[in-house]
């Protein structure tokens, strides 16, 4: 508290004075961040007893012994500095070696940079890259990050629907159509989240060479890559395309090996762009974590037998979640060919907030609602089946006599 003199006794006397209160001013972007639904649903179910999730997009499988014990063989050896800025040196290695002989496509070290997660290596493609007049094509519905980042960034957002009762599958028509003199770049997420649709070779290449040809950017989140039920040939763009040099492929651990709290993710591109991008990753989050930088060398490395075993548990939770929203009525539902979801269809005039929320609270059981993951899907819910068969049947042994009940 100031002092001040008295006049009369020339002594010193508290001063009251009264601060003006301030608040953070935050960037006018930070209004393109919407609320995002699923926390949304997550924070109202965390309030409640007895839910079964069918909402968090995680793996449930426990993470594979010989990369937990390459973790921890990490930390035991003073494994706990930072790595080169592009990543460990044996990561980037046998990613090299792994994605290379994969998809049969000549790479360097120098073609990859390490990520915390694929979250991060898509902050960095996006931020990088989108501004003022740039129009990014996304589908619609399409995983929250997207939208918002582009926007924060002065980008445009261009969205192309795709549809339940087309399986969720991507016209290459119709994006073609979409592209025009201000398209700079196309975002494609395959198998996609939240639908689970998973593109076919034909799709996927007829987009990419008429992006070549128009000077299209191609961010390709494949994080999903190998959670793929129906069709082992899948169509990644580093298979897919002539060269890299309008290509960012980022993928990540944290599907594949049930390592998503271990943050390790990766871009792969021409050597230019991973270049100009190691440079903006070190005022970002600078390393991966190093521990688990090691482990991801061991789940690349190792025996992939723990793959294929989670790839059958999952195509099975797949079958019987299809085979119960088959039952259900008022959902209208398809055979989502890869991930863990599915994206099934209300009626037309049905809002999927108001019935998720509802759903939450009078049968105990947590779906996203579709307005989560676009503009043109407010009539349909996500439900992950990242749980066991039991927890689905025990899920919809509540949702199907509720929704029957429904006066729609």
């Amino acid at each position: 508290m100031a002092e001040a003199a008295n006049k009369d006794t020339g002594q010193s006397k508290p001063r009251r004075v009264k601060y003006r209160k301030t608040k953070a001013s935050w960037n006018p972007a930070m209004q393109a961040i919407p609320v995002p639904g699923i926390r949304r649903m997550v924070n109202m179910a965390a309030t409640m007893k007895d839910v079964i999730h069918l909402s968090i997009g995680q793996p449930d499988l426990p993470t594979p012994k010989h990369v937990i014990d390459a973790y921890i063989d990490a930390l035991n050896a003073g494994q706990t500095g930072y790595t080169m800025d592009a990543g460990l040196p044996e990561l980037l290695v046998a990613l090299r070696d792994y994605y290379g002989k994969r998809y049969n496509r000549k790479l360097t070290r120098d073609n990859i940079l390490i990520t915390s997660g694929a979250t991060e290596a898509m902050y960095l493609a996006i931020s990088a890259t989108s501004a003022p007049g740039r129009q990014f094509i996304v589908t619609d519905p399409s995983f929250l990050l997207y939208a918002p980042l582009i926007r924060m960034n002065g980008g445009e957002v261009k969205f192309v629907p795709t549809r339940a009762e087309n399986n969720h599958q991507l016209d290459p028509d119709e994006v073609i159509r979409a592209m025009g003199s201000r398209t700079f770049a196309l975002i494609l997420n395959n198998p996609n989240n939240p639908t689970g649709a998973v593109y076919p070779r034909s799709t996927v290449e007829t987009i990419l060479e008429e992006c070549a040809y128009r000077g299209i950017q191609v961010y390709a989140d494949e994080v999903y890559d190998h959670l793929i039920f129906d069709d082992d040939d899948f169509a990644s763009v580093l298979n897919c395309s002539m060269d890299l040099d309008n290509i960012m492929c980022i993928s990540s651990f944290s599907k594949t090996y049930s390592m998503a709290g271990l943050r390790v993710g990766w871009v792969i591109s021409s050597q230019a762009a991973i270049k100009s991008l190691r440079r903006y990753h070190m005022f970002t989050t600078s390393v991966a974590n190093t521990p688990s930088q090691f482990a991801g060398v061991a789940a690349l490395t190792g025996d992939q037998q723990c793959v294929r075993d989670m790839v059958d548990i999952y195509r099975e939770r797949r079958d019987k979640v299809v085979e119960l929203i088959d039952q259900t009525p008022y959902m209208t539902g398809y055979k989502p060919g890869g991930a863990f979801f599915a994206f099934p269809d209300l009626p037309p005039h049905v809002d999927g907030s108001d019935l998720a929320l509802r759903m939450l609270k009078e049968t105990g059981v947590c779906m996203v609602p579709g307005d989560a993951f676009g503009e043109h899907c407010t009539n349909a819910v996500r439900i992950s089946f990242s749980t066991t068969c039991e927890k689905l049947e025990e899920a919809f042994d509540r949702v199907i006599p509720w929704m029957a009940k429904q006066q729609f």
